[in-house]
């Protein structure tokens, strides 16, 4: 086909001057497109110094080719014998001379008469010939942005079928590929804007109020734009518009100064004039003076604890030296009587949305009885401004990344000690001497009694010979400091009463059974309000035993994240030990993928699966507050609520990462086999790239629909690892996707998700990615590096009381521990 495509345009030899191109035209190197308004124009260039080939888009009419938008901007030409085509299949596609495909552009529909157009506005489109609906467009690259943002363009996500439009910039002026300085919209129940260095958060201009983005000042009184931001449930995204048509305006992603540029075209002066840039000053930088501070540019210090809180680390905050931010400066009781109350604070950027709740129906008064309630919430505000505001937003935990902005119509309630709590503090430091000398002789008498009480409780405990008494009283002692804690997590967690949960399940009926593992078996259950949930019973002969189960109620309350399974609470009565969670209905991961349910899982949801697990391992990686190593990461512990949204689950076994440690070594190997790094099974060594390791093998097996276990050539003992690797070096890793998948799957995703996964299984720790790079990877189309060989390429290694060939059947909210012998 292209060759022939090539004879009709050598034969044909027209010049193009217009702005379309058929399934019977090509356009090779050196003509191009324009766009009927003649502002744009498409087709071969070379930036600056170098003379790679690249098709990129450009103002038709401004000196100096100043490029909008790049399609293989990581792939290019080494010399003039480009092609961009329509192939057969309907995707526009850039064919080396040698009919390699460099680029292609996947359309969602097959078309009878695809056309390529590029529109006046800059983007180029995809579609139907008589078509001219833009929500009928089969592709556009506005839904893949380079360094630039236009107006028209949506920045942001289609989240009907995952689409993230974030820009990144060049990685210089004579290199288009892909920088490490980004943009995009953050998925936070409270979605917000965020300029990235990598994984490393550089600025953000705080989520949208109903007038602007609330700590980005300049754009409001903007005169040039007319800005719109969409929230719903379809998409999150803001879009510009110019307000007089006939101005040129860009935002631009600058690699060399880390800053979006917002820019216009001078025509009498004839360059471009920079109208704002962010992050635009000192302020500006993310979290610049730590939890609870606030910057304010003109004072001094530049960083200025927030009314009610002072330095938590006074010498480092005199040192200038802000990071570890302001705490209370006093104590505050929660839900107390003139403990606590909330203080009003005006023309504040709001904090980070990350751990936020929200309800756009409330009233502000809902909200603080709302806020009030949750002894985790810390603050809260209208979400929408306009009119008088409306809805509540809610945060948890520290507030970050506050700064004064010129507007005072935000305004911010902030939870501190009552003046009454600071009054009484004060009074009781005043106290005479023979006040202080009664309250220590009360105070000695509470504490016999208290050391009767435990001498008495102790002798129970060893007369009764109960096991689980002293570890009841444990674990109600941590639920409790969990739901006083505060971090960012779950803090509506309860203690059951085992009569509840019983009656719930129907006494534990074997007809409410979803499952079970090592741990014991998890019931369905239904509460007295209705509320669905799942009841993991850690059963009497499980090796998994209150450690275990403390951890996972430990864990649980501090994490929060759309990602990770929500637990409710615990029953603790006896010897019986219970975690409450929110029920998944899809039940897990692997009762669909290996399982009879597999057909109903077409790549789509495959893919959105997939890139579910990695966000959730990030949060835990990287953006929790306790960096956490989960450790038995596996299609059962992978939870699918009823839209099919994964969320990881099992926290048993999980371990948490103090400071700057990246490693840590254990005597006792635990998890499953088949998912486990090389470096944990053999030598006890675990970390972050060990759970990277076992994301490798949940990957390739959402995509094959095959578990890691058991052989795929006769001749050999070869697992799954081995048979991906096997394709890979033979060059048909498209034979390693599942059959029921062929026709559904887009190829290059298909492709990219083999190769992310090959890459989290090689051999050395050292040469896999984080799993920010894999999040990135999954959403980019950069080109990735080659994969080193994987570890456990064979079926070797023995597990105690397991034959090597035992397969084990699907299982529904199944969390297993396995012990290896390593050798």
């Amino acid at each position: 086909m292209p060759w022939i495509t090539l004879n009709i345009c050598l034969i044909r030899r027209f010049s193009f001057a217009s702005d379309i191109l058929t399934q019977l035209e090509s356009l090779p190197d050196g003509q191009t497109l324009v766009s009927e308004n003649e502002i744009f124009e498409m087709g071969f260039f070379s930036p600056g110094t170098s003379t790679d080939r690249y098709v990129g888009i450009w103002y038709h009419k401004i000196p100096g080719r100043t490029v909008v938008w790049v399609a293989n901007r990581n792939r290019p030409f080494k010399n003039n014998s480009g092609l961009l085509s329509i192939n057969a299949e309907g995707h526009a596609v850039l064919l080396s001379n040698d009919d390699n495909i460099v680029w292609l552009a996947n359309s969602t529909k097959k078309a009878l008469s695809p056309i390529l157009q590029l529109l006046g506005s800059g983007n180029l489109v995809l579609r139907e010939g008589k078509d001219l609906k833009p929500q009928n467009y089969l592709w556009q690259s506005f839904d893949y942005p380079s360094d630039t943002i236009l107006p028209g363009m949506k920045f942001g996500w289609d989240l009907r079928t995952r689409l993230n439009r974030r820009s990144t910039a060049w990685k210089n002026w004579d290199d288009p590929s892909t920088g490490d300085f980004g943009a995009e919209i953050l998925l936070h129940n409270y979605p917000e804007v965020a300029n990235w260095q990598g994984p490393t958060e550089l600025s953000r201009v705080g989520p949208w109020n109903g007038v602007r983005f609330s700590g980005y000042s300049h754009v409001t009184r903007n005169p040039l734009y007319e800005l719109k931001f969409v929230w719903n449930k379809d998409e999150v995204y803001f879009v510009y518009k110019i307000i007089n048509e006939s101005m040129i305006t860009r935002v631009v992603l600058n690699q060399t100064l880390y800053s979006v540029v917002d820019s216009i075209w001078s025509e009498d002066d004839q360059r471009w004039i920079t109208f704002s840039f962010s992050p635009g000053d000192n302020c500006d930088m993310y979290n610049r003076c730590g939890p609870n501070g606030n910057c304010v540019l003109g004072e001094t210090p530049i960083c200025q604890c927030l009314t009610g809180f002072l330095p938590k680390s006074p010498k480092n905050w005199n040192a200038m030296d802000w990071s570890k931010g302001c705490i209370r400066n006093k104590s505050w009781s929660c839900r107390g009587n003139n403990k606590d109350y909330f203080v009003k604070f005006s023309g504040l950027k709001l904090p980070d949305t990350t751990y936020t709740w929200v309800n756009a129906s409330m009233t502000l008064e809902e909200c603080k009885a709302k806020c009030w309630e949750n002894c985790s919430c810390n603050a809260y505000a209208n979400s929408d401004i306009r009119e008088g505001g409306s809805g509540c937003v809610m945060w948890f935990g520290d507030l970050i990344d506050i700064r004064q902005v010129p507007f005072d119509d935000q305004d911010l309630y902030i939870r501190l000690a009552s003046p009454e709590t600071a009054e009484l503090d004060e009074a009781i430091g005043n106290k005479t001497t023979v006040i202080a000398v009664t309250v220590s002789t009360v105070l000695a008498v509470v504490m016999l009694i208290t050391l009767f009480y435990i001498y008495i409780r102790r002798r129970t405990s060893i007369g009764n010979k109960e096991e689980g008494s002293d570890g009841n009283m444990e674990l109600q002692t941590l639920m409790a400091e969990n739901n006083e804690e505060g971090y960012e997590g779950n803090m509506e967690q309860r203690i059951y009463d085992l009569a509840v949960i019983a009656n719930a399940t129907n006494n534990f009926s074997l007809d409410n059974k979803l499952g079970g593992g090592g741990f014991g078996l998890v019931y369905k259950g239904i509460l007295g309000d209705g509320q669905e949930i799942a009841v993991k019973r850690l059963s009497q002969s499980s090796s998994q035993g209150l450690r275990e189960f403390k951890n996972e109620v430990k864990l649980c309350a501090k994490l929060q994240h759309r990602n990770l399974v929500k637990v409710l609470g615990c029953c603790i009565q006896g010897e019986e030990k219970m975690l409450i969670y929110e029920y998944m209905p899809n039940k897990s991961l692997d009762s669909f993928i290996f399982g009879n349910e597999s057909q109903l899982l077409d790549w789509s949801k495959r893919f959105h699966i997939i890139r579910g697990i990695a966000r959730g391992l990030m949060y835990l990686h990287q953006d929790s507050r306790l960096k956490i190593v989960h450790r038995d990461l596996k299609a059962s512990n992978i939870l699918l609520d009823s839209e099919l949204n994964p969320k990881i689950s099992d926290f048993g076994l999980a371990r948490i990462f103090g400071g700057d440690k990246i490693e840590d070594n254990t005597r006792q190997i635990v998890g499953t086999y088949g998912y486990m790094a090389p470096e944990y099974a053999i030598h006890g060594l675990f970390s972050i790239k060990s759970d990277v390791f076992s994301f490798g093998v949940l990957l390739l097996e959402i995509v094959s629909g095959m578990k890691n276990r058991g052989s795929f050539l006769s001749s050999q003992s070869i697992n799954l690892i081995g048979h991906a690797w096997r394709l890979w070096n033979e060059g048909v890793p498209l034979k390693f996707a599942n059959e029921h998948l062929e026709g559904s799957y887009v190829e290059s995703e298909v492709l990219r998700c083999i190769h992310i996964g090959l890459l989290c299984l090689q051999y050395n720790a050292d040469d896999r990615p984080d799993i920010t790079s894999v999040v990135i990877m999954l959403s980019s189309e950069g080109v990735l590096p080659e994969p080193k060989e994987p570890g456990f390429l064979l079926d070797h290694i023995p597990v105690k009381g397991e034959s090597p060939n035992n397969h084990a059947t699907p299982s529904s909210n199944e969390i297993s521990m396995t012990m290896l012998e390593a050798r």
